[in-house]
């Protein structure tokens, strides 16, 4: 059947999925929702109602309201240009090499024409244009698919096909089964009877459940659903004082409002604004450039200087020959523009071709990350995508991850494990011994598929069960008739006749589905009885009373009176609340269950108790009687039905336990066990609650039981939250720790350096849990310094019921002042603005939401292969560029500087020592291509010592590999390079004689020399510090040697000099130098010089100070040829708390919903729109949440761990 469901918008870019009826409502401008709060960078007044006319778009239009187009790119074709160029020119290089170029073009201080700059300047801003413009390129368009997706529109009283981002508020729309809603909407009536909607929220929180509670919005309307029709057809105002936020795919046809646009909806205000995200390398190069320009200007005053005085004591000796004019050039007026000069000639020390190597190297390892296979998803063929180029290197430093919950660490697939009935655990496997045993691929699983009803996905390796149950078991059997009638499930046939569940959480679609194939199939529901096939036999159930689950009680109860009239109480829940109802006669069973259910959650299973009780009719009217009265009362209703509740769920009979296993992503475990020995802060922020997030946290063993405490914040307001904080630092940090007033907000360097050392100080394993609620009071400014000084001193962080602002508040609150590189990881709409905030944003695809990924910086399929980004991407990211800015800062101070010496044997008059096609080549030819090799390829141990070792990643966390030191380092290795490149030649020239007897201390010979001597010494110390060599690095380092040769003697060639007389003067010089034997020995001199004490210091440093990955790289190279088998890591079992499988449902259930008959479909049921029904042929969403997945954990290389 197809179901029809008119909607009317009120906001656009929300997200659900629907089915359901006729429902009225009230909406409310995003932010005025309890836990809703606005984000939005413009100041504007707070809308708190809004008045929309049904189908009348000339109305609405007078208030102006926001259209449904969504931009989330940066640029369009008018301000590419100017917005590109000022972020280019934000990079002070770029800046002043566009101050340099002006220079250049004055004539009477440029010693290098003008073409030297502005071509390596246009090729950096035109490349980085281009990147930016095709990254912008690829947001229109995902912009486009969602804006041009087609709805239908009410327009002219007939339904036309109309773009989303044509929509206006006010109109009427209609939405069938599957389809995308990108909007906020008002539902207005629907096929479901009773106006129900399914809502499928992937979009927003890349949940895959279906909340039945969301859409339910009620609203008046003429007061009367039959009005309907006619509020179609005329001119209705709408006043809105709530809001609905539905976007996503829906469950059936619906018809709605609208009422709020685009920028104005829940979705686009919490998702935040985009940032324009620099890494810290970025900025330290911002620095450094600062530091070095201001060490040029220090230069160019010293040669001004010399000039100045070399031209009043010396220079008057050479104006004759100059043909200077007496008092035309004063000497200080010389030094003037001698200081010009050199800044000129001295500007390679930061040349522009760094910035176009930086761009080609991020292109690269972004390309790398695109085609790495083992982050390929094979199962739905996505690959890990690097949606910027800018940010690679950063990945290498990450110090906290802030992790989304559902649909990023989980899979919220729930399975039934295993079960203890009666004293007796189902669910294991023995050998012939009666040993337990593993179950592996090769076990045969219990046959379902002579069950016609049974769920194909569902598997059970012990048929012990089956053969109790064929036995006739009663305990067994009354244990699978409580998972039958004991639940919130709603039922449905497809059109295939197959029978659908309906669950609100995946818990009990678990136990429901296990109930179904063992022969107990959970049929349909009225608001009075409930039917199921108990072994072929169709039996219907009067549903006496529904207890409902809440956060208090942590159980549920059914009151049921069977075919032959007895009432029965069936209850599951928690054990530790379940257990202290039961009777006394119980003692035995329940030591038993009690150490099944230790067991089952040693396994990280969750579990329930399940109990039953008979009932006598006449106590039963007699308390039903009495909770009618609880239910009329107008003062104390709520205790007095507790209470009610509490009386008949006593002296209950215990049948057993369950056991079931939340779907963990693979790998997600071992991924989180890695990176914590990366020294990787996990925090995770998820917006269920707090139960949930508790369960998750100890299935991928971020809590222990073997924690020495677990801080749970639920405070009510700023000072109870203040409080428990102060109690928590107490605890952790003893009582000799002075606190501070938390008044006062850690900013000060000396702050983070004592929170450094306490944290350091810190023994044992301590987490903190804080809810929502809570957080709002504790990111309040005087108490935010106690919050953050306590989460950094915990292992692990949980932010349960948290909004979207929340998140990025927490994520800000981190990066402001703990100085931190931050990485955050969700699915969902409701993960975009701490996506956005975070230092690296990435995005989990594959779900059905694509918000997340749209927003992020990276994306791939699943979270474990978050492992591989960082220890191997990141690390390696990292290490190269490290490397080649280490050796680029050294090259160029070397090349540079020998300018500087020479001005003290020129005159100080700005002559450059080299010629000008060496200059210009240099950066762009004769070394660019061996330093793009080591920067792209090079690497210190391999992919998979990265992984095996994570204490590898701890230098990028401290930044050790390229910071002010090493620079400084790097400075001064270039400063004694440069002194050995002018002063040795210097010496061998000076009064020195030809193989022929000819005087060689020429200009040309010697600049040829110092040239081919600093090609040599920068091609080998490039080669010195290669790690990993490949061809590339051969053709590259040998071949620039190659080009030098062959340009050189290119440009001294007779014939090109005969072609430009002007421009190659060095005419026949390097066949005449290069030629003698003497050349040759004071080239290899200088090179010799200027590496042996390089080669032993890091002889002696890797031999006596040796790092972790010197060590690894070690060991590599013994292993190259013969590499043992890796181990498993040997399962062990946790001895945990147990942890009610609860913790998946809602805050409260939907009893009272049930038994009210309003979520009922009724056998043909009537028309409740005006708009024509048709078939509709789907399936539910609830079939690919059942596809079981094969949970696989890699574990470390023990023997490698070992040797190291």
């Amino acid at each position: 059947m197809k179901d029809d469901f008119f909607f009317t918008l009120t906001t656009f870019r929300g997200g659900a999925s629907v089915s359901g009826g006729i429902s009225v409502g009230h909406l409310l401008r995003p932010g005025e929702r309890s836990g809703i709060i606005m984000f939005c960078s413009e100041k504007k007044l707070r809308e708190v109602e809004r008045i929309v006319k049904a189908n009348d778009r000339e109305y609405n239009e007078k208030f102006q309201y926001a259209d449904n187009r969504i931009h989330t790119s940066k640029y369009n074709i008018l301000t590419f240009l100017p917005i590109n160029l000022f972020e280019q020119f934000q990079r002070v290089a770029n800046a002043y090499f566009l101050c340099l170029l002006i220079l250049q073009l004055i004539p009477e201080i440029s010693s290098l024409t003008w073409f030297t700059t502005i071509v390596p300047l246009v090729l950096v801003i035109t490349m980085t244009a281009v990147k930016d413009a095709t990254d912008d390129y690829f947001r229109h368009k995902s912009d486009n698919q969602v804006n041009n997706r087609q709805s239908e529109v009410l327009i002219n009283s007939k339904l036309q096909n109309e773009k989303w981002m044509n929509v206006k508020v006010g109109d009427i729309i209609k939405l069938e089964n599957n389809q995308f809603v990108a909007a906020d909407l008002l539902l207005l009536s629907s096929s479901e009877p009773h106006g129900l909607c399914y809502v499928e929220t992937a979009e927003l929180d890349g949940s895959l459940c279906c909340y039945k509670d969301v859409p339910w919005v009620e609203c008046q309307l003429f007061g009367a659903q039959e009005a309907l029709p006619t509020f179609l057809k005329q001119e209705t105002n709408l006043k809105v004082r709530h809001a609905l936020s539905v976007t996503s795919e829906l469950g059936a046809d619906i018809s709605r409002l609208a009422g709020f646009d685009g920028p104005d909806t829940k979705l686009m205000q919490n998702s935040g604004k985009t940032k324009f995200k620099r890494t810290s390398i970025d900025r330290l190069m911002n620095t450094l450039v600062l530091w070095i320009f201001g060490f040029l200007i220090c230069l160019g005053i010293i040669l001004a200087i010399g000039n100045s005085i070399w031209e009043s004591q010396t220079g008057d000796q050479f104006r004759t020959f100059l043909f200077w004019n007496e008092g035309e050039k004063s000497s200080v007026f010389s030094g003037f523009l001698t200081f010009w000069s050199y800044i000129i000639i001295l500007n390679t020390v930061v040349p522009i071709s760094l910035y176009v190597s930086v761009e080609v190297i991020r292109l690269g390892h972004s390309y790398f990350i695109n085609w790495d296979r083992k982050m390929y998803y094979s199962r739905k063929a996505i690959p890990a995508v690097a949606r910027t180029t800018t940010l690679n290197e950063e990945l290498g430093q990450i110090e906290y991850i802030f992790s989304d919950k559902t649909g990023t660490l989980t899979q919220n697939i729930m399975t039934f494990k295993r079960c203890s009935i009666n004293g007796r655990i189902y669910g294991e496997v023995h050998d012939d011994l009666d040993q337990k045993t593993e179950i592996t691929q090769e076990k045969e699983p219990v046959d379902f598929s002579v069950k016609s009803q049974a769920d194909r996905e569902f598997q059970f390796f012990d048929h012990h069960l089956m053969e109790s149950i064929k036995m006739g078991d009663p305990k067994v059997h009354e244990f699978l008739r409580l998972l039958a009638l004991c639940h919130t499930v709603m039922s449905e046939e497809n059109s295939a006749g197959e029978l659908i569940y309906q669950v609100q959480s995946p818990d009990e679609g678990a136990l429901v589905t296990a109930a179904r194939n063992f022969g107990f199939i959970f049929k349909s529901r009225t608001p009075e009885t409930i039917t199921i096939e108990e072994l072929g036999t169709l039996v219907t159930y009067q549903l006496l009373a529904f207890l409902d689950f809440n956060n208090t009680r942590k159980r549920m109860s059914v009151i049921v009176r069977n075919p032959e009239g007895q009432i029965k109480l069936y209850s599951k829940g928690a054990d530790t609340i379940l257990f202290e109802k039961l009777h006394p006669s119980n003692e035995v069973l329940l030591s038993l269950t009690s150490d099944h259910l230790s067991e089952f959650a040693g396994e990280g299973l969750r579990t329930l108790a399940i109990a039953y009780r008979d009932l006598d009719d006449k106590y039963f009217k007699e308390w039903h009687k009495m909770l009618e009265d609880a239910n009329a009362a107008t003062e104390e209703r709520d205790e007095r039905i507790a209470g009610l509740y509490e009386e008949i769920e006593r002296d209950l009979m215990l049948l057993g336990a369950t056991a079931v296993e939340d779907k963990l992503q693979e790998g997600v475990i071992e991924t989180v066990t890695s990176l914590s020995l990366a020294n990787i802060k996990i925090w995770v922020l998820t917006g269920d609650k707090q139960e949930t997030a508790i369960n998750i946290g100890y299935a991928c063993n971020m809590l222990t039981d073997d924690m020495n405490d677990v801080f749970v914040i639920a405070g009510n307001n700023a000072v109870e939250v203040r409080e428990e904080l102060r109690k928590a630092k107490q605890n952790l940090f003893g009582q000799n720790r002075n606190f501070s007033n938390g008044h006062v907000v850690c900013e000060k360097k000396q702050q983070l350096e004592l929170d450094s050392i306490v944290e350091e100080t810190i023994t044992g394993d301590y987490a903190l849990i804080i809810n929502g609620h809570s957080l709002a009071h504790a990111l309040e400014s005087d108490v935010k310094n106690d919050l953050l000084e306590l989460a950094c001193m915990c292992k692990t962080v949980i932010c349960c019921r948290v909004t979207p602002l929340q998140k990025a508040q927490v994520v800000e609150l981190v990066k402001k002042y703990r100085n931190a590189v931050t990485l955050a990881i969700g699915d969902g709409a409701n993960d975009v603005s701490m996506i956005k905030s975070a230092h690296i944003g990435v995005g989990i695809s594959g779900q059905e939401g694509l918000q997340a990924v749209l927003a992020s910086d990276y994306s791939f399929a699943q979270f474990r292969y978050l492992q591989r980004l960082l220890l191997v991407h990141g690390r390696w990211s990292y290490f190269r560029m490290c490397k080649f800015l280490c050796y680029f800062f050294y090259k160029n101070f070397a090349f540079t500087l020998v300018h500087f010496w020479f001005g003290f044997f020129c005159g100080f008059s700005a002559q450059t020592v080299y010629d000008q096609w060496f200059i210009t080549l240099f950066n762009i030819v004769y070394t660019s291509l061996p330093v793009l090799a080591m920067g792209i390829f090079d690497q210190d141990v391999s992919d998979q010592n990265s992984v095996d070792c994570p204490q590898l990643y701890k230098p990028g966390q401290l930044n050790l590999l390229f910071n002010k030191r090493k620079f400084f380092i790097c400075v001064l290795h270039g400063i004694y390079t440069s002194l050995v490149l002018f002063f040795i030649p210097y010496g061998a020239f000076y009064n020195v004689a030809g193989e022929d007897g000819q005087h060689i201390a020429d200009y040309q010979s010697f600049a040829v020399t110092m040239a081919t001597s600093l090609v040599i010494v920068v091609s080998v110390q490039i080669a010195l510090d290669t790690s990993y060599w490949t061809f590339i690095n051969h053709v590259f380092i040998w071949g620039s040697i190659a080009i030098y040769f062959s340009i050189l003697f290119t440009m001294h060639s007779n014939g090109i000099f005969g072609i430009f007389p002007n421009q190659f003067p060095f005419v026949g010089n390097a066949r005449h130098s290069l030629t003698q034997k003497c050349i040759w020995l004071v080239i290899l001199l200088t090179t010799v010089a200027s590496v042996m004490p390089v080669v032993a210091f890091r002889f002696l440093k890797v031999d006596l100070y040796p790092t972790l990955s010197d060590q690894i790289r070690r060991w590599q190279k013994a292993q190259k040829k013969a590499r043992p088998p890796s181990s498993r890591r040997p399962r062990t079992r946790r001895s945990s708390s147990r942890r009610s499988g609860y913790a998946f449902a809602h805050q409260e259930g939907y009893g009272e919903l049930i038994t009210s008959g309003k979520n009922m479909r009724a056998k043909n049921p009537p028309p409740t729109s005006g708009l024509e029904k048709t078939h509709y042929n789907s399936t539910s969403w609830i079939e690919n949440l059942c596809k079981k997945t094969t949970d696989t954990v890699s574990s470390f290389s023990q023997d490698k761990t070992v040797k190291l």
